[in-house]
C-alpha cells in the first residue's frame, strides 16, 4: 500500500527538467577551452578529448554507482582525469584553475525545459505544505540551480542537493538523508521521485524512503530493470505525479 508522503525528494534531470542530448563536444565549449589555453592544443584535439572524456566520465559514474559508498569527484579532478591528462602542463594548469566555470559550461543545457505538469505538481504540493528538496547527481549543480531559478521554481524547494557540492553520488543514501534532514521529515515519510532505477530507486531503497516513484524519461527508458529494484509506482510526467498525490489524498483535487 502506497503511503501518503510528508515530503518529496526529486531528481532534476528526467523529473524536473529534460533536454535533448547535446553534442559530446559543444563547439562553444571547444572554443572556450582553445582560447583559455592559448591554442596550445588544437581545436580538433580538444573536441576529441571532450568526446572521449565524456564517455570515460560516464563509465566512471556507472562504476561508482555500483559501489557501496559512491562519491563525486571535484571539478578539477574530472577535467584532469578524463579530458586534459595528455595536454601540456600549462594547458592542464589553466583548465584546473578554471575548473568550476568550465564544468558549469559543460553541464549547462540551453535546451532544458521543465517537464510537462511539473510546475503544477510542485505548486500544488507547496500549497498543501508538502516540503520538497532536489536530490540530483550533477557535474555542476550551479547550472541546475540557475535553471530552476529562471523557471520560477526555486522558491518551491526547501533545499537543493547536488552531487558535486555534497561530494556524494546517488545511489549513496547519505545524499537522500541530507535532503530529508533539510526538509525536517524522516526519510521513511518521504517519496523519492526519480527517472533511473539504478540511481534513484536504488537510492530510495538504500536510504529507507517511504516510496520510490519512477518517472518515465527518454534519458532512461532503455535502462534494464533488475528484479530486485522495483519502484512502488510509475508515472509518465508531472501530471502523473500530481494525480498520484491526489489519489493518496496529499493534495486537493483540481
Amino acid at each position: 500500500m502506497l503511503r501518503s508522503p510528508r515530503a518529496l525528494l526529486l531528481d532534476f534531470g528526467g523529473v524536473l527538467a529534460d533536454a535533448p542530448r547535446q553534442p559530446p563536444a559543444p563547439p562553444e565549449l571547444v572554443r572556450r577551452l582553445f582560447d583559455l589555453i592559448g591554442g596550445i592544443v588544437s581545436a580538433e584535439q580538444i573536441a576529441a578529448d571532450l568526446t572521449e572524456g565524456g564517455r570515460a566520465y560516464a563509465r566512471w559514474r556507472d562504476d561508482a554507482g555500483r559501489s557501496d559508498d559512491p562519491v563525486e569527484l571535484p571539478h578539477a579532478q574530472v577535467w584532469a582525469n578524463f579530458v586534459t591528462s595528455t595536454w601540456p602542463g600549462a594547458a592542464r594548469t589553466a583548465v584546473e584553475e578554471a575548473a568550476t566555470p568550465l564544468a558549469y559550461a559543460w553541464a549547462w543545457r540551453s535546451e532544458w525545459q521543465v517537464r510537462p505538469g511539473i510546475a503544477e505538481a510542485l505548486r500544488a504540493a507547496a500549497e498543501a505544505d508538502l516540503p520538497m528538496a532536489v536530490v540530483s547527481n550533477a557535474l555542476c549543480g550551479a547550472a541546475h540551480r540557475d535553471f530552476l531559478a529562471a523557471a520560477g521554481l526555486s522558491d518551491l524547494f526547501v533545499a537543493e542537493f547536488y552531487s558535486d557540492e555534497a561530494g556524494l553520488r546517488k545511489p549513496n543514501p547519505r545524499l537522500a538523508w541530507l535532503a530529508a534532514d533539510a526538509v525536517g521529515v524522516p526519510i521513511g515519510d518521504c517519496w523519492f521521485v526519480g527517472d533511473s532505477v539504478h540511481r534513484d530507486v536504488a537510492c530510495a531503497r538504500r536510504a529507507g524512503a517511504g516510496a520510490a516513484i519512477l518517472m518515465r524519461s527518454p534519458r532512461t527508458d532503455r535502462e534494464p530493470s533488475p528484479p530486485d529494484l522495483r519502484p512502488d509506482a510509475r508515472v509518465e510526467d508531472g501530471h502523473g505525479l500530481l494525480a498520484l498525490l491526489r489519489q493518496r489524498g496529499r493534495v486537493a483535487a483540481g
